[in-house]
């Protein structure tokens, strides 16, 4: 009994050492570390439950049969982050490169299996070469395996990648179809061709990193939701997401304990709105001062950042916030806003997280790029998005909220529930110097009387009162006390039950 208990924690050891000291040595001095020290710092202590370590590839050409490391390339099985279950994979660069088999891909298929079927959020840390050529179609089989289960299980358990080392070819794919992809400044990249590749076919001369690197992902690309200076950042971090989350679609996200007054009153933010309508001011503050110890994780921080989205919390509940940023772009909505905020509208929808949106919006960003660029049917994204939604909803227009934009920033008539507005809100179709000249375009040469139409203009249209009247506004509500309003509807709002028509699925405007 004695030589079998050591025949198995000698195999373990082996199995720990993936592909050997030299190569452990070698990821660490690119500043990565290894797939198992990866999960040690995600998960909490001495929680991790490992399967299939002993699983090893069946290939046998190319003289692949001599070389049969356990484990496979990949590192299984679910464990605990503050004491809520996950289920984890991380790939281990240290053998074959990380490269997905056909037993890799086996071994990931079935933690997302025991996912869905448990209800627990997926992790998936990446660091891998891609398909390993030596097993050719089985190993494009194993990925769309993977692929499969990604799509079954959007929207029934959260799905969260990590990329941190290289990501390319087919093995991109998989983490485009995660809720979350967070990468690592200088050691991650992802691209479907590589930059050899794209140099062959179109000539271009491009480095991995300016191809696919975290600033490319973030910047331009919008694949990635944030990047991070190193391995331990990234998992801190994405263990201080998995907090906001719920587990699965069927439950709610997790209340943590809060040690803020829900009555709290804010008098600085009496003054927030500049006295000017066209001075800028930081939209951040505003979040900052309503959420629960002023604690907030903004998803897509780099992008498209005249559109804020982000998770805080309200007495201690996850709540999802869009928020128009007034420093950028004026607050305009444009393509790329219109898609970053749709996506985290549903997500939010999807797993039962209310949202928060806060107005200041002066229209749709004009210009041939933006028509050229389908603006119409992005923009048509978000207003499908919140329309579609059936959590709980609370709006504050803080300042504009004109035209189209005002209908598409979860107003009223997209089945807002608390729509509230500050004294210094201008609800209407359009500015006043702009709705004055097409009113009154007789009198334009007439500069005393265009002055006198304006300023009639804003007497009747720059307040949230004619929406009040009509009760697209609920309440006109003080600045310093929006916390407290805000967190007093979402209060209210916990049982709601809003249900959509049956449909096989929408077919929202891609």
């Amino acid at each position: 009994m004695k030589d079998i208990l050591q025949e198995l924690e000698g195999r373990r050891a082996e199995a720990r050492q993936g592909g050997g000291q030299r190569r452990i040595d070698a990821q660490h001095a690119k500043g990565k570390l290894t797939a198992r020290e990866r999960i040690e710092l995600l998960l909490d202590d001495g929680s991790f439950e490992e399967f299939d370590m002993f699983k090893a590839h069946r290939c046998t050409d190319f003289g692949m049969e001599q070389d049969r490391p356990y484990g496979d390339g990949v590192v299984t099985g679910w464990g605990t982050i503050n004491g809520r279950m996950v289920y984890v994979f991380s790939q281990d660069f240290t053998v074959f490169g990380g490269s997905l088999s056909e037993t890799h891909a086996e071994k990931i298929c079935k933690i997302m299996d025991m996912a869905m079927q448990n209800g627990a959020p997926v992790i998936g840390i990446n660091d891998s070469g891609g398909a390993r050529i030596q097993e050719g179609v089985a190993s494009l089989a194993g990925y769309a395996e993977v692929f499969q289960r990604n799509i079954m299980a959007s929207g029934v358990v959260p799905q969260i990648s990590l990329i941190m080392g290289p990501c390319a070819g087919g093995a991109v794919y998989s983490p485009a179809m995660t809720d979350f992809i967070f990468m690592v400044r200088d050691s991650s990249y992802m691209f479907v061709t590589g930059p050899d590749v794209v140099k062959t076919v179109t000539n271009e001369v491009v480095t991995a990193e300016e191809l696919g690197g975290a600033s490319t992902h973030t910047r331009k690309s919008s694949v990635a939701d944030g990047a991070f200076e190193n391995d331990v950042e990234a998992l801190a971090e994405v263990r201080r997401l998995v907090d906001f989350l719920p587990l699965n679609n069927r439950e709610k996200p997790p209340v943590r304990p809060f040690f803020d007054q829900p009555g709290r009153v804010e008098e600085s933010l009496d003054t927030l709105i500049p006295d000017n309508a066209h001075t800028p001011y930081d939209m951040k503050e505003l979040i900052h001062k309503i959420a629960d110890e002023a604690d907030f994780f903004e998803i897509q921080a780099d992008y498209a950042k005249n559109i804020i989205t982000g998770f805080i919390r309200l007495e201690g509940q996850s709540v999802g916030v869009v928020a128009n940023q007034p420093m950028v772009l004026a607050g305009c909505l444009d393509i790329d806003s219109s898609r970053k905020a749709a996506r985290f509208v549903r997500f939010c929808d999807a797993f039962e997280i209310p949202i928060l949106t806060l107005v200041d919006v002066p229209g749709f960003l004009p210009g041939t790029s933006q028509e050229f660029g389908g603006v119409i049917k992005h923009g048509a994204k978000l207003l499908f998005a919140y329309g579609e939604a059936t959590v709980p909803k609370v709006t504050v227009i803080t300042r504009k909220a004109y035209g189209g934009a005002y209908d598409v920033m979860a107003s009223k008539h997209l089945r807002g529930d608390f729509n509230y507005a500050w004294p210094t809100a201008e609800i209407a179709v359009m500015g006043a110097k702009g709705a004055t000249e097409i009113i009154h375009r007789g009198d334009l040469k007439d500069a005393e009387k265009i002055a006198a139409h304006t300023k009639d203009y804003e007497d009747r249209f720059a307040n949230p009162f004619v929406a009040a009247e009509r009760g697209f506004i609920d309440e006109v509500i003080q600045p310093h006390s929006t916390r407290m309003r805000v967190s007093r509807a979402f209060a209210s709002l916990r049982n709601k039950k809003l249900t959509n028509p049956w449909k096989k699925h929408d077919n929202i405007p891609l």
